[in-house]
């Protein structure tokens, strides 16, 4: 891994022309200039200065590195600057949508620890399916929204994938999957199902995938709230299907176990979605740089 600060040195040899000038600017001796300079040609196996007796030059190899030198300089002085600026923040709100299970189960610890990090500034969270995070945002009712899935969105929103899910079979204590280390697709439709209501993305993206494999479920109960799910799988009422964060986050329940199931894709991502061109507010960008 190249060292910033050997580029740092490298940067002030190169406009200077010479490695004792660099040192005096950088308080540090022309011994120890070189030294920094043969260590980083012996990282990138090249020679980046031509050496003579009136200074130094750079070699091709050293101005393809000065190039992409000056642009790493220049990124890292504006991502210090836009710490700075946010750590600066004495007041202000960010306005945060999410989809069902990340609104439960990953916000409120994300909204925590932005709190400690950052007590002045305070956080909101509205939870509703993708759709309407999407109108939310677009409405400016919404600084920021997770949605789950593969919804996608055009301009003047944008999007970035945060994390990738598994989706897993989730069933209660006693149920006849509780020994199990895995349960397969075909499997599933001989059990009794409790869903997400028919309209949500999560109901149409499972039906998608059970239809690719000719599966009809027996759906005995619809809850739009996953705790609601988790709860009807306790009571016994059937299996449910959920993220693993959304049975296994910080505060599992012994009475609930989370199985995998083969034999399809039921890999899901979590996406991050702003207003491009309203861009983020600053208590905004505070929180995307917690969150990195």
């Amino acid at each position: 891994m190249i060292d910033l600060y050997k580029l740092e040195i490298f940067n002030a040899v190169a406009m200077e022309g010479s490695f004792s000038k660099a040192a005096k600017g950088l308080t540090l001796t022309q011994p120890a200039v070189s030294h920094h300079m043969r260590d980083l040609e012996a990282s990138l196996t090249t020679t980046l200065f031509d050496r003579g007796a009136r200074g130094v030059t750079l070699t091709p190899s050293g101005e393809t590195l000065l190039d992409y030198t000056r642009c790493i300089l220049q990124l890292v002085a504006e991502a210090q600057n836009a710490v700075q600026q946010v750590n600066e923040l004495a007041e202000g709100q960010v306005r945060l949508g999410a989809t069902p299970d990340a609104g439960f189960y990953l916000l409120p610890q994300w909204m925590q620890s932005f709190h400690g990090r950052f007590p002045t500034l305070t956080t909101s969270l509205a939870t509703a399916n993708s759709t309407g995070i999407v109108e939310a945002l677009l409405a400016n009712d919404l600084d920021i929204g997770f949605i789950e899935g593969e919804m996608s969105v055009e301009p003047p929103l944008q999007m970035v994938v945060l994390q990738s899910m598994q989706m897993l079979a989730v069933i209660g204590e006693g149920h006849e999957w509780w020994e199990e280390t895995a349960v397969s697709i075909q499997s599933l439709a001989n059990h009794p199902a409790i869903l997400r209501p028919p309209g949500s993305h999560t109901h149409t993206w499972i039906q998608r995938i059970l239809g690719q494999h000719n599966i009809s479920l027996e759906v005995v109960a619809e809850f739009d709230n996953p705790e609601s799910l988790k709860s009807a799988a306790i009571a016994g009422m059937g299996f449910t299907i959920l993220p693993e964060w959304a049975v296994y986050n910080g505060s599992g329940d012994e009475r609930l176990l989370a199985v995998p199931i083969t034999g399809a894709d039921f890999s899901r991502t979590l996406k991050l979605v702003w207003h491009e061109e309203r861009g983020l507010t600053r208590p905004s960008q505070a929180f995307l740089i917690h969150l990195s």
